[in-house]
This record gives C-alpha cells, structure tokens and sequence, in this order.
C-alpha cells in the first residue's frame, strides 16, 4: 500500500528526535518540521498529532508540541528500525497541497514537475498515475498535463455534502432500487476490518472504503444520474479530504455507523435508511466543517 505522506513525516522525526538526541521537553514547531523536510505544514500537524497519540510527543499547553519521556528514548532505536522517505509519495502530496494551494497553474508540462519536485522521470510517471487514476489530472496532446476541478473551498465543500444529502437518500427510495447482497457484505467486512485496525489506518483507507460503500448504495438505486453524480462529487472532493487533519475517533463512529447503515438496508427497511444516511451526512458534514475552523 503507497505510503503517505504523513507516513514518511511520523518516521522521519522520530529518526530526527532519536539522530539528534533530543532531551525531554524539547519543542518541535510546525514551522521548523515543515522547513526541515521542505513540505507544507498541513501534514507535519498530522504527524505532530499522530506522534503525541503514540506518546512520543506530548501537548503543551498553548498548542504546541514537545519531546516527551518516550521520545527521549528513541536515542537506543537502531537507525535501520525506521522506513526511507517514499519519494513517490512525498511528490504526490506535495503535489496535492500546491494545486489546492494555487501556487500551480492548470496546465503544467512532465519537465516542470520533474523540475519542480525533483524526481526521477520514473517516479514521475508513477505519481501521474496515480493521480490520473484518482481522476483529478488529465493527459493533455503531447507532455502536457491539466488539473480537473477539485473542491477547493469550505463552501463548496459544504455544498457538496448538501447535494450528497439530497441524492443519495433520494436513490434509496427510488423504485428502481434493488439490494446486491453480495457487495454490500462486502463493504460490511472491510467497514469491520477498519474498526479493527483504526490505529493504523490511513485518510486514504478511510476514504476509499468509505466512498465505495456509498457509491455501492447509490448503484442499488438503479438511476444512473445518482450514481454518475456522487462518483463526480467523490472525485472532486478526495483531496479536500486527504488534506483534512485525520480523526480516528470520528472515523471509527462513522465506521460503526456504516453498519447500522448497511444492517438496515439488508434487513429492507429503506425509509428507516434513507433517515439515517441523511443524519449520518449531516453529522460528518457538521463535524467536519468545525475541524477544519479550528
């Protein structure tokens, strides 16, 4: 499974804490992690925050973080106990937060992206892969790349939630709407195999399992047009949740409440399903728009 970027952030101070020694107590800043490792500071916040759940940093009073008793200790780890940088990775992330940034144009040719993030032309190519495939980049005639649309802002992220409250209740109670058993047990054992291990899940596990889940359930609906408008808006809306900071708390509810969810459609209560998909979208929209204010 690709390593994100946030991956590589936890691993890298904590061979950064253990290289240099620091003692208990020592304060690590955003601004100085970021200039360290040359990323943006949204993901050094998740590895700061990820980190301080491990007990290798701890929260200071005013926000901050600082070295605490078991990270003194990683000065004893072995320097090969921590993974490399994954530099696919690294280019793909950074890639990400310049486009929703707009410090990158929409059009941006294979030499300036080699150039820019400095990868091999090898890992270039893996990385436009990869982001091709998610939907949010497109080949242009020769070398030329484009940027598709994404969700860039608070309001239209909002928005999209709003639309995803009005379609995907509607498709369950559309006439057409027939239950396929058979992938929705399946999304039942992947939303049970999260739950199990949420500690070490990433925001792109959550997302994908979570969006087929209910692109699964739109597909039950039968209407093409729900169906082809929540994978559009899934599309547009992926980096705007990579990017969010990572609750595990609140992805393990959603997690539990996606069995309800599913445990009700089986059992053919599709008005009690239709309620609860709207509270749940509701719910996440809400909470989620209050992180990301804070």
């Amino acid at each position: 499974m690709p390593r994100r970027i946030s991956d590589t952030l936890v691993l890298q101070i904590k061979q950064y804490i253990g290289a240099e020694r620091l003692p208990v107590g020592t304060r690590l800043t955003e601004r100085a992690l970021s200039a360290r490792f040359q990323v943006s500071r949204s993901p050094v916040r998740e590895a700061l925050q990820r980190l301080a759940g491990e007990g290798i940093l701890e929260e200071q009073a005013d926000g901050g973080h600082a070295v605490a008793h078991a990270g003194a200790l990683l000065a004893a780890e072995p320097e090969h106990s921590f993974a490399p940088p994954d530099p696919v990775e690294q280019a793909y992330f950074a890639i990400a937060e310049d486009r929703l940034a707009g410090n990158l144009p929409e059009r941006v040719t294979e030499n300036e992206f080699a150039r820019r993030y400095d990868i091999t032309r090898a890992q270039l190519a893996a990385v436009l892969r990869r982001m091709a495939q998610e939907g949010w980049i497109e080949r242009l005639p020769g070398h030329g790349w484009r940027f598709r649309p994404v969700l860039t802002s608070a309001d239209t992220y909002d928005q999209g939630y709003r639309f995803r409250i009005l379609i995907e209740a509607a498709g369950i109670l559309e006439p057409t709407f027939r239950i396929n058993e058979p992938a929705l047990a399946r999304c039942r054992q992947q939303q049970r195999e999260l739950l199990e291990r949420i500690r070490d899940v990433t925001a792109a596990d959550i997302f994908d399992a979570n969006t087929l889940l209910h692109e699964t359930i739109a597909e039950c609906s039968g209407n093409v047009f729900i169906v082809d408008s929540l994978k559009r808006l899934n599309s547009l809306r992926r980096l705007m949740e990579y990017r969010k900071s990572f609750d595990r708390e609140a992805a393990a509810r959603r997690c539990r409440e996606h069995l309800d969810l599913i445990d009700l459609l089986l059992a053919g209560q599709r008005d009690a399903a239709a309620d609860f998909i709207r509270l749940h979208l509701r719910d996440a929209a809400r909470e989620k728009s209050a992180r990301q204010a804070a």
